[in-house]
């Protein structure tokens, strides 16, 4: 059976057995007009009054938007949006956009050209956000762990605040969107670290699709809030990157209507774990570096019986990133389970993706298919796969169950 893959920019062509159970999203079909969807959505919101009504002449507007590793279609939203606020009266020279980095490494104008159009770069002020600096962050509470809750200044210093982005399963945080755009997206790193911190990175409650209970996404919300009002704009995507919903309005009010038309499609059910699953990252941007990679891992996870395998197809075209504080954690870890040892004793930034790749290879053996040499994914306790066949048949016996998720982590795959 040939199976194709998401990966990179483009799709990797598979040869595998017969018997491979094959678990996707249930396919919804693009909007047939996406910008006049989203200029409904702006005018009739979710739980708050249109956007039209909250813009005023000399209202100073700051629009979040996701980053380069997120597939969100700025490029169509962001000059949509633009230019409706100023139909609606808003000065140019009050609008900034602000990219939603988290703990990631700052954007080129290059990057931030193709996200948003040269257009819009040239003719808008764009920053990147930056998570370490004191200068642009100012404190709005404290985290659960006692640690300051930082946000960025400029998010907190403007009138309307418009959070854009997409909504996906996310394997610690629930769903992506909403309220994540806020925190991490324009938050200190101080307090991303604390968030995203061992002891709730550990808890079962932190997992794709749940977000009551999730200590994680339950400290983003209540931090988020503490901004002041918000309105979102967050879509939902197929695997065509083809807007298939828009939800607009009340920051948590709105999400959650998303997060329920995204798991309808994204849930998938599956009867017993399967000896070894074979996942993506779901092509690119999110497959861009083995970091963001760690999500393809998580959704096989799910459904690999104990001691099977997991095979990732993940280009990587931009490393791990090499020198990154996860891959300098995991340089420092001998084997996968030191990884434990060495958050407990001292804090990292970005551990949590070391802590749950770790807790993954606990589980199963992992190996991964890239265009990362052997040294680098052996430096990072992977199995570095040259083939995916040949690896296939390496580590079955006659019998043995495989599961293939084409789109990685857009699906959820759970146990009956």
């Amino acid at each position: 059976m040939k199976i194709n893959l998401a990966y990179g920019e483009g799709q990797l062509s598979v040869e595998l057995p017969d018997n491979v159970t094959v678990i996707e999203p249930s396919h919804r079909p693009g909007l047939a007009d996406e910008r006049a969807a989203m200029l409904d959505a702006l005018d009739n919101p979710i739980g708050t009054a249109s956007l039209r009504q909250q813009i005023k002449a000399h209202s100073k507007i700051c629009i979040v938007f996701t980053d380069i590793t997120r597939p969100t279609p700025n490029d169509r939203l962001i000059p949509w949006l633009l230019n409706y606020l100023e139909k609606c009266g808003a000065q140019r020279e009050n609008i900034l956009l602000l990219n939603a980095l988290g703990s990631h490494l700052p954007n080129s104008r290059e990057q931030l050209e193709k996200l948003l159009t040269p257009d819009v770069v040239c003719n808008y002020r764009v920053l990147n956000h930056e998570p370490e600096n004191p200068h642009a962050l100012r404190q709005v509470s404290t985290t659960r762990q006692g640690k300051p809750a930082l946000l960025n200044r400029h998010l907190l210093e403007a009138d309307v605040r418009i959070i854009t982005g997409f909504i996906e399963p996310h394997f610690f945080a629930g769903f992506s969107g909403g309220p994540k755009g806020i925190m991490p997206g324009v938050a200190g790193l101080e307090t991303i670290v604390s968030n995203h911190g061992r002891e709730n990175i550990g808890s079962p409650h932190a997992a794709f699709g749940i977000l009551d209970g999730n200590p994680i996404w339950e400290e983003m919300r209540d931090i988020a809030l503490l901004a002041g009002p918000s309105f979102l704009l967050n879509v939902a995507l197929n695997e065509a990157r083809e807007i298939t919903g828009v939800f607009a309005g009340d920051l948590i009010k709105a999400h959650r209507v998303g997060c329920e038309f995204v798991r309808a499609s994204a849930m998938q059910k599956v009867d017993a774990p399967f000896d070894l699953v074979i996942t993506t990252n779901s092509g690119y941007p999110l497959d861009q570096n083995l970091y963001q990679g760690v999500k393809g891992m998580s959704a096989a996870a799910r459904i690999v019986k104990e001691s099977g395998n997991i095979i990732l197809a993940a280009q990587c075209r931009y490393g791990v990133p090499d020198g990154s504080p996860y891959d300098a954690l995991l340089r420092r870890a001998q084997k996968p389970q030191d990884v434990f040892s060495l958050i407990e004793n001292e804090t990292f930034a970005e551990q949590w993706q070391a802590q749950i790749q770790a807790l993954i290879q606990c589980r199963a053996e992992v190996h991964l298919f890239s265009e990362l040499s052997d040294e680098t994914t052996l430096a990072a306790h992977l199995n570095p796969c040259h083939s995916i066949e040949a690896t296939v048949n390496e580590n079955l016996e006659n019998g043995a169950s495989i599961a293939v998720l084409p789109q990685g982590p857009l699906t959820i795959p759970y146990l009956a």
